[in-house]
């Protein structure tokens, strides 16, 4: 029979292993992840902090995309243009987050 003490505290999630320990080594190490997302852009940052959902604290952040011009009437198809932008510090929501990868530099 457990103690009166043990019984209410709720489990202790173990984050050094499963899906949640690369965001959990990158907020301990203070390393870079790639962050795939949504709205089909990427970030690269560093994590300050998360939750079970995915929600992070983000900083450093350097978010990638890819747009493609509008081509007119009768013109040769367009090349597509790499973009980039740096964000200081940002939260990001959990359900609009696809993946997440360590940086192996």
């Amino acid at each position: 029979m457990l103690a009166m003490a043990e019984a209410e505290q709720p489990p202790k999630e173990d984050l050094s292993v499963g899906p949640l320990s690369v965001l959990s080594e990158s907020v301990k190490k203070n390393c870079q992840v790639l962050i795939n997302c949504r709205n089909n852009r990427k970030l690269l940052a560093r994590v300050k902090a998360f939750d079970r959902h995915c929600n992070m604290v983000l900083e450093n952040v350097k978010e990638m995309w890819t747009e493609a011009p509008k081509a007119g009437k009768g013109k040769a198809k367009a090349k597509s243009i790499n973009k980039d932008r740096f964000i200081s510090k940002m939260f990001i929501r959990g359900d609009s987050v696809i993946m997440v990868l360590k940086n192996p530099a």
